[in-house]
């Protein structure tokens, strides 16, 4: 058998991690599964039953469990450097990708190509945004109760509008009073099972000891919870002196902070907290805006909740913030700002409980307030599917027309995701070129 392989000079692992930002395309399943690849089965960088071990923490914790993966895996092998080159570079070519694309957006979106192919990418979205309420609900919802939090979220989106925060704080305190009450109703579902395979030794093997800088230490806790607050502070308290805490930098600052703590369950959880604040009470961006934004967040490498940026950016833009000569710039701040504060947390999230992982990992007090919270995002998502289909087939509400050429283009989305089971990229792309279509057909 062939020895493990050395520990990777940081060089090397720059350029990986580098090269994992440029290509992770396909949402979370695809990243992760292009890091087994990549770190598991060829490079053996980590041994499969680390990888997943370290796989299940992220999957419980708030944020994207992918980026938080990389963060995990770079900051067991180079410590803190490591964590922060690899959850950044998750995320940096994706961030600048989408400045690129909202600019080309606001500044060319009247165009008859560009407005035919958003009118066509916006009913693909909704079938996405109705996969991905299946995708979860089927993994999760598995019994009458969790079905029962699912309905009740939907009712108290959509009848109630009800806040999303206080949503999830109460299927919080359902799921932990039902897993001291009914434990089996509240297990955790859809974790990663144990490793089946073998590749050979790895140099983070199932029995390697854990590294120095990864043990647990009290002390070493209080450093990065403060080092992690005082980052976030200072931040956030330098927008605050030279905005003014009204200004639009700092309310993105203060408001995606609280969104990167609710990301229950993905991107699609936190998208309809994000067009609460952002679209109905901030007014960033409209509502077909934000539906927009979407597809472009799916047609771009990195994690799906990037759209953050592209929501950065049309609020910066449309709220001038360094003047109606400045618009570009004033968007790539306000994108480098909620970006910023989105993705912070992560970063915390991993140095502090990295490790802590062997303590939190399959303790029932811990995963069944998580369950009941991803019971509840069904329902949040189902709402949010509902939003954007009304939204695309009456884009003048009610009184106007009905947009039929959006129903079959959605259609035919929902089919190539559910029957065919198509990736994302051909799907958005084939709709926008739909949409060509039918905008001349419409506009003849």
């Amino acid at each position: 058998m062939s020895p493990p392989p050395p520990n990777p000079p940081r060089a090397e692992a720059f350029r990986f991690w580098l090269r994992l930002g440029l290509i992770g395309f396909g949402g979370p399943a695809g990243q992760i599964a292009l890091m087994h690849d990549e770190l598991v089965e060829r490079r053996r960088w980590i041994s499969e039953r680390r990888f997943l071990h370290a796989l299940n923490y992220c999957m419980v914790l708030p944020g994207p469990e992918a980026q938080q993966l990389a963060t995990y895996i770079g900051w067991l092998m180079h410590r803190t450097w490591g964590g922060i080159v690899a959850g950044s570079l998750f995320v940096l070519p994706s961030l600048l990708l989408l400045i690129a694309l909202s600019w080309v957006y606001l500044d060319f979106g009247h165009l008859p190509a560009i407005a035919g192919f958003f009118y066509g990418i916006k009913p693909a979205v909704t079938a996405l945004v109705v996969h991905a309420a299946w995708r979860i609900g089927s993994r999760v919802l598995r019994n009458a109760a969790l079905w029962s939090i699912a309905a009740a979220a939907f009712v108290a989106l959509f009848a109630l509008d009800l806040p999303f925060p206080l949503i999830v704080l109460v299927a919080g305190l359902v799921g932990y009073l039902g897993g001291r009450w009914a434990p089996d109703t509240f297990a955790a579902a859809g974790a990663h099972g144990a490793a089946h395979s073998a590749y050979g030794p790895a140099l983070i093997d199932d029995h390697t000891p854990t590294p120095a800088h990864a043990r647990f230490s009290g002390s070493r806790f209080r450093i990065v919870l403060a080092v992690g607050l005082s980052i976030w502070a200072a931040a956030l308290g330098a927008l605050a002196l030279t905005q003014g805490w009204t200004g639009v930098l700092t309310q993105m600052g203060w408001f995606f902070t609280k969104a990167a703590l609710l990301t229950f369950g993905g991107a699609y959880a936190v998208l309809p907290y994000v067009y609460q604040g952002a679209v109905e009470h901030y007014q960033w961006l409209t509502a077909p805006q934000m539906i927009d934004g979407l597809a472009l967040g799916e047609t771009t490498p990195g994690p799906l909740i990037m759209v953050v940026a592209f929501v950065g950016f049309v609020g910066g833009w449309t709220s001038a913030i360094f003047g109606s000569d400045s618009l570009f710039l004033a968007g790539a701040v306000a994108a480098l700002v909620v970006t910023f504060f989105t993705f912070l947390p992560s970063f915390l999230f991993i140095f502090l409980g990295g490790p802590l992982i062997e303590s939190t990992h399959g303790n029932l007090s811990f995963t069944a307030p998580l369950t009941a919270i991803t019971a509840a995002v069904v329902g949040v998502i189902a709402n949010l599917a509902l939003f954007f289909a009304w939204h695309v087939l009456w884009p003048r509400g009610f009184g106007g027309p009905f947009e039929w050429p959006a129903v079959v283009i959605g259609v035919a989305a929902a089919v190539a995701l559910f029957r065919f089971r198509l990736g994302v990229i051909p799907i958005v792309l084939g709709a926008g070129l739909a949409g060509l279509v039918a905008f001349r057909f419409l506009a003849a």
